[in-house]
């Protein structure tokens, strides 16, 4: 085994829940010490108010929109277009913007919570793309996704290294769909230089760099590495280091990722009720314990199995356990062929961390892979699960993402040797 796999699933495995492991440590915290959620730069930095009525801006702005908010006994939740581990949204979004039409060129960051951008870095002969794709110059966005690590440690200790990078799959997922919308092609890019990135953005140990999407047009032009060093700004109100992440994110960085042939993905989506879609996508809790149609299921799978627009890449297996779809004989799945029939909601139920959703819906999914990169297939496994948030709740069938489960036992039920990643489960 390279020492590349190694060193990612060692940490993989050191983060494994168990029975035993959550009777031991249920991790209750107390709410009102919750770090702030939104990454604020200071008063006088130069802003742009993002007009949903100019197409630049919308299509920027639907990447990380806030579609509704909660108010519950210990604050407001506002929650986004794409979902986060416990809403607790550590990503952050930075935009650089070259040779569009009334914007100046620099790098922005993208204030969420006031629908802005922020201007934090003005280009002249330097950008980004040194970092990324030596060599080229790209003439339209840059987008990348940072992890404020601390917002999701606060709660979930070592495990939340798994949501960071979750969280920015679901997050570059959430960039595609909005790239999808404004006819847009995007490509996902995981292997780049992200420590020097890091250094050059001022992110110290409280933030990193987890992946970048580019949106333009391609030149070949050497662009040099950013000439000033970007002024230090938190994240969070409050900042507790966790050494096990910032080693985990450190070692799963300097990892390759396999490689494959670029090619995009090919949607028939109706575009109005597909935008619709994202402002109402939403994280079930409960379900009705309804049968889904086999045509919808087979049409989730179908989308699930379209390219990802990447040359770095980690293949995601992905099992069914079908308990309710009208015309399938109950059991587990690897896509459309029958591992074994069975009736597993019970099992499912317990081996997430006994939660009902995970019996009562439809078909629970679990993500698996034997991956190089392990920083990179956690995020495929995220931008994948996006896709089926959005691709289910198109058909009107709702959908959640599990991160908590029984790993060991949950690799027993599947009989694989390899890494479960993600628990996901749709159903009425």
């Amino acid at each position: 085994m390279p020492s590349s796999q190694i060193s990612g699933k060692a940490y993989h495995d050191a983060t494994k829940h168990s029975y035993l492991s959550v009777q031991l440590d249920p991790n209750y915290v107390d709410a009102s010490t919750q770090p702030s959620a939104f990454k604020v730069y200071p008063k006088f930095y130069r802003r742009v108010k993002l007009n949903l009525n100019n197409p630049v801006h919308s299509f920027i702005s639907l990447t990380s929109a806030i579609t509704l908010e909660k108010v519950y006994k210990d604050g407001p939740y506002k929650l986004r277009v794409n979902p986060s581990a416990g809403a607790l949204y550590p990503t952050e979004v930075y935009v650089q913007v070259r040779g569009i039409g009334g914007m100046i060129n620099g790098i922005y960051h993208l204030e969420v919570e006031n629908n802005c951008l922020t201007l934090i870095y003005e280009l002249i002969d330097d950008g980004l793309e040194s970092y990324i794709i030596p060599g080229k110059c790209i003439n339209g966005f840059i987008f990348l996704i940072s992890c404020v690590y601390y917002r999701s440690s606060w709660k979930y200790q070592n495990r939340s290294i798994r949501y960071c990078f979750l969280d920015s799959g679901h997050h570059l997922g959430a960039i595609a769909a909005s790239a999808y919308l404004y006819n847009r092609d995007i490509q996902l890019i995981f292997d780049f230089d992200k420590l020097a990135l890091n250094s050059d953005l001022g992110f110290e140990n409280k933030e990193f760099i987890t992946a970048c999407a580019v949106s333009g047009e391609i030149q070949d032009k050497k662009i040099r590495r950013l000439r000033l060093k970007v002024p230090f700004v938190s994240g969070t109100d409050y900042f507790e280091s966790n050494q096990f992440i910032e080693d985990a994110y450190q070692a799963t960085t300097l990892q390759k990722s396999r490689q494959q042939k670029l090619e995009y993905p090919q949607f028939d989506f109706d575009r109005d009720k597909f935008y619709q879609t994202v402002w109402d996508r939403r994280s079930i809790r409960r379900f009705r314990k309804e049968a889904i149609s086999q045509e919808d299921y087979l049409y989730v799978v179908q989308q699930l199995q379209q390219s990802i627009p990447t040359e770095n890449y980690e293949e995601i297996e992905i099992y069914s356990v079908v308990h309710r779809v009208k015309g399938m004989t109950p059991g587990l799945y690897k896509g459309t062929y029958l591992v074994k029939a069975g009736n597993f909601s019970e099992k499912t139920g317990y081996l997430c961390i006994n939660q009902a959703i995970a019996r009562d819906g439809a078909v629970t999914l679990f993500f698996v892979s034997d991956y190089l990169n392990y920083q990179t297939a956690m995020q495929i496994a995220g931008f994948l699960g996006q896709r089926l948030y959005l691709t289910s709740n198109y058909l009107g069938i709702q959908c959640s993402g599990i991160g908590a489960y029984y790993d060991d036992e949950t690799q027993e039920l599947l009989e694989t040797n390899k890494d479960v990643l993600y628990g996901m489960v749709i159903g009425i």
